[in-house]
């Protein structure tokens, strides 16, 4: 690529000269330039060479230095171009324009034009780490594919700064495609349009968070506060409450607030990197209806999906409310009949082993335990006892991968010693946001995907079910077909190695090894008829797995609470 020709001749340097004796020397394929005069005289010392010329087009209002015109009236002349180039290079909004709000705005006719005229088009312009169109959802393949596999028309090759990922825009044996709350980077979580999109996108597993109103009514939502994921903080503000159980810090939470009530809320799409810049979908912010647990296996029933995953938490501070959320889900799952339902899987998921357990009268239902919180190991003990409620568990990604800051330093044993326990792994959650993924991804989704693909995961939970579709579709994730651009994994610590150690934050220790005390829940306690959820303290015996937690009451002496402060440290 050649800018700046009066640059060279102030310095009376002939860089036409140097090109024309070096094409043959360097097998140079391509000359690119945004001047007009450079390239046609570039063109007569290279004669008949097999050298492509391309001329590059700057912004449109800007002046193009040989022949005193704006690169917007002479892409208005594309004849003229034909005559001493074979291709133009142009910035990718001049093939795709968007609009004031980043949306997409339909093509222009530059690429067919230019074809029409035998010459090649080539966009530039193209990045993993920079805010594009909310119509790729932060998925830099899914823009590449917008310019090579669109009904319309393709261009014949693009300008990045990410080589690999555009090579990947261009199945067998592979992980379950699984939701969180549907297609939740597109749509507000749990709602109706999330679903669609899910399953739209090519999702095997849809998911439903079940919550309860305070008439008990399950419903999907990612959190009982409805804070997070709908606008209940505009309308039911004196609802506000703390449960310490439930979360630090208070909420509106939907156990106090009828169905009827929840009804008149509207969803909320609010992107975890919101206060970096990077929004989600701000068009569809508040769309959708939330839906029943009724609703979705309706709608489950009817879909071309693999199965569906309901996941249950809170069940022992529920039951203090007079609330038996296990008692409605499988009242729910009975209605629509996916207690005998064999064309699709059911997966009943829960940071709790004795929900989990509560199941066992489905024996066709996979149970499969969360294990939210990051660990390094699990030791032996540990995993005999989830095999024997669960059939699988869920686990974070830092438990796959260890980090030192966004730098990867090292892959767990983890998902070896579950899988080695007949135990399926998931593993999430996935999210396209280029801030969200470390160094060693290079700003690529669909790395991070094949990272977790290459370690034999059963399951990949993930926010853009369509990116991880997508990458299953290519044949990039082939390793069989031995393609010069398939996309490699990861490696832990390759980038690491080249980082000088000033430039690193401070070490983080070790996570916590998963131990047989963190995944062994208590019977669940009864369902409280007519219960506020005003247990005190010391009546509060419910802990979670992977997250052991205990509370003292104000009787007791400082020795035992002190012990029991440790305890609940060292189980994070």
């Amino acid at each position: 690529m050649y800018r700046y020709a009066q640059f060279f001749l102030d310095h009376k340097l002939d860089i036409k000269e140097y090109i024309s004796s070096k094409a043959k020397e360097f097998w140079v394929n391509y000359v690119s330039s945004p001047e007009v005069g450079f390239l046609k005289s570039l063109g007569v010392k290279l004669g008949k060479s097999n050298v492509k010329l391309v001329l590059r087009f700057l912004d449109e209002q800007l002046i193009e230095p040989s022949t005193k015109q704006t690169y917007g009236a002479i892409l208005k002349d594309l004849k003229s171009v034909k005559i001493f180039a074979s291709g133009i290079l142009v910035p990718k909004t001049f093939i795709w324009p968007l609009n004031k709000d980043q949306y997409l705005q339909p093509a222009t006719n530059l690429v067919k034009d230019a074809h029409a005229l035998g010459l090649e088009v080539y966009a530039y312009k193209f990045a993993n780490d920079v805010i594009s169109s909310y119509n790729y959802s932060y998925d830099p393949s899914a823009e590449y594919l917008q310019f090579i596999d669109n009904s319309d028309f393709s261009v014949d090759g693009v300008l990045t700064d990410f080589p690999s990922t555009a090579s990947a825009a261009i199945d067998d044996t592979r992980p379950l495609i699984i939701t969180h709350n549907g297609a939740s980077g597109i749509f507000p979580g749990g709602t109706n349009l999330a679903y669609q999109q899910a399953v739209e996108d090519g999702a095997d597993i849809i998911d439903c968070s079940v919550q309860m109103s305070k008439d008990a009514v399950p419903f999907c939502l990612d959190s009982p506060d409805l804070t997070k994921g709908t606008t209940a903080a505009t309308m039911f503000l004196t609802k506000s409450a703390t449960v310490n159980e439930i979360q630090n810090g208070s909420g509106i939470f939907s156990f106090d607030l009828s169905w009827s009530e929840i009804q008149t809320l509207k969803p909320d799409l609010v992107g975890p990197f919101n206060q970096q810049g990077l929004k989600r979908n701000p068009e569809a912010k508040n769309s959708g209806k939330l839906m029943t647990l009724a609703d979705f296996l309706a709608f489950s029933k009817s879909s071309n999906i693999s199965g569906i995953l309901v996941d249950i938490r809170n069940a022992p501070y529920l039951a203090t409310r007079g609330i038996a959320i296990v008692d409605a889900v499988s009242s729910a799952l009975i209605n629509a009949s996916y207690d005998k339902e064999t064309r699709q899987q059911v997966l009943i998921a829960s940071d709790d082993s004795a929900v989990l357990g509560a199941f066992n009268k489905f024996p066709a239902l996979k149970r499969v335990l969360h294990i939210s919180n990051v660990i390094s190991d699990a030791s032996k003990p540990s995993v005999e006892e989830v095999a024997k409620f669960a059939d699988a568990v869920s686990i974070s990604r830092g438990s796959v991968v260890q980090a030192h800051g966004s730098f990867l330093v090292q892959f767990t044993d983890v998902i070896h010693k579950m899988r080695a326990a007949n135990l399926s792994v998931y593993v999430g959650v996935l999210k396209n946001e280029f801030m969200n993924l470390g160094f060693d991804f290079w700003g690529n989704p669909m790395v991070e995907i094949v990272t977790y693909s290459s370690l034999m995961v059963d399951g990949i939970v993930t926010e853009f079910p369509g990116t991880v579709a997508e990458y299953f579709r290519s044949p990039c994730s082939d390793f069989s077909k031995n393609l010069s651009y398939t996309i490699l994994p990861a490696q832990p610590g390759s980038l690491l190695n080249l980082t000088e150690p000033g430039a690193l934050p401070p070490a983080q220790g070790p996570a916590p090894v998963l131990e047989a005390a963190d995944v062994v829940d208590p019977p669940l306690p009864p369902v409280t008829v007519g219960g506020h959820g005003a247990a005190s303290p010391s009546n509060d015996s419910s802990t979670k797995s992977g997250a052991t937690a205990a509370s003292a009451s104000a009787g007791l002496c400082l020795l035992v609470a002190g012990l029991a402060a440790l305890l609940a440290v060292s189980s994070r």
